[in-house]
């Protein structure tokens, strides 16, 4: 095979394209319709909050995500068996008995090394671009690999320009979120990545705690990706600049209200996830997901 530039790309195109036409074979047309989104601010929940990060089939937040009052739902697909066609339609099932509403799938980060494995990570991202698709949402999250690992933040911007023609036909937003001590960690790291990758279907999700922990500033977060900015996830971070170390809502060093105030005056558009690791015991955790509700529950927008 020719190694040019071009000749690569080709071949990555159409490799991924054969990863992912099985997946699209196998999702039923009735499950990939989807209400067109209209400017909104809506609050969400992720699955990590009640599932932590363990495979245990999404049954905790099933049981306990309906207490919450928020419907809208991200789930956190990180283990094989739960990115299969017939466990995304049995999440629809169970979506519909509980009244709650997919927006958005996660899954485990960016990070290639050589051909392969640039080939292998577009076929994974596709098959979660497929999924959502067939819950019905148009939200893709992952972050990055370790800083110095899985090819760095050259692999996260190669697979990133093969993805973004994927992701505008099958009308996707792939939200890059970033993470301390990760290739997606510093505002420098994102300009690098958004000067490759001009896409409007390839955006930043702002997880609050993680910058904090990385000591940047948010508000300079949000004045310099305000366009890119489409996803944000919201938790409270013991210190900043010392680490990511969450703490229940209201006991770290997060302002909110100046955070999130800046935040729609910049005009944002997208969800408000409440997003953390769940401990054990699972249950309480409902108790701080409702203070969380309460407190952002003024910036909500609903679409007119």
């Amino acid at each position: 095979m020719s190694s040019s530039p071009l000749a690569r790309r080709d071949f990555l195109r159409t490799a991924g394209s054969a990863v992912a036409l099985p997946l699209a074979a196998a999702v039923p047309t009735a499950g990939m319709a989807r209400t067109p989104e209209l400017p909104f601010v809506e609050l969400a929940v992720a699955t990590i909050c009640t599932d932590g990060f363990a495979n245990r089939k999404h049954e905790p937040a099933f049981r306990l995500l309906p207490q919450l009052g928020v419907r809208h739902v991200e789930f956190n697909l990180w283990f094989p068996d739960v990115i299969t066609p017939n466990y995304i339609a049995s999440l629809q099932t169970r979506c519909a008995a509980t009244g709650l509403t997919p927006v958005c799938v996660q899954g485990t980060g960016f990070g290639a090394e050589g051909r392969h494995g640039v080939q292998k990570d577009v076929g994974h991202k596709l098959a979660l671009m497929y999924a959502a698709r067939q819950l019905g949402c148009r939200r893709v999250k992952c972050t990055g690999a370790a800083r110095g690992t899985q090819g760095g933040l050259a692999a996260v911007i190669e697979v990133c320009r093969e993805l973004a023609p994927a992701a505008r036909e099958l009308d996707q937003l792939i939200l890059l979120e970033n993470h301390a001590k990760n290739v997606l960690e510093f505002i420098s790291d994102y300009e690098e990545l958004f000067a490759a990758v001009d896409s409007p279907h390839i955006g930043l999700c702002c997880d609050v705690a993680h910058f904090e922990g990385s000591g940047v500033d948010l508000h300079a977060v949000v004045e310099k990706f305000h366009a890119r900015l489409l996803h944000v996830d919201l938790k409270d971070n013991r210190t900043r600049g010392q680490g990511h170390d969450t703490v229940p809502y209201g006991e770290g060093v997060t302002d909110f209200k100046a955070f999130l105030s800046h935040l729609l005056a910049r005009a944002y558009r997208g969800y408000l996830v409440l997003e953390f690791a769940a401990a054990e015991p699972r249950e309480p955790i409902i108790g701080n997901l409702r203070r969380g509700r309460d407190l952002f529950q003024p910036y909500v927008r609903p679409a007119r």
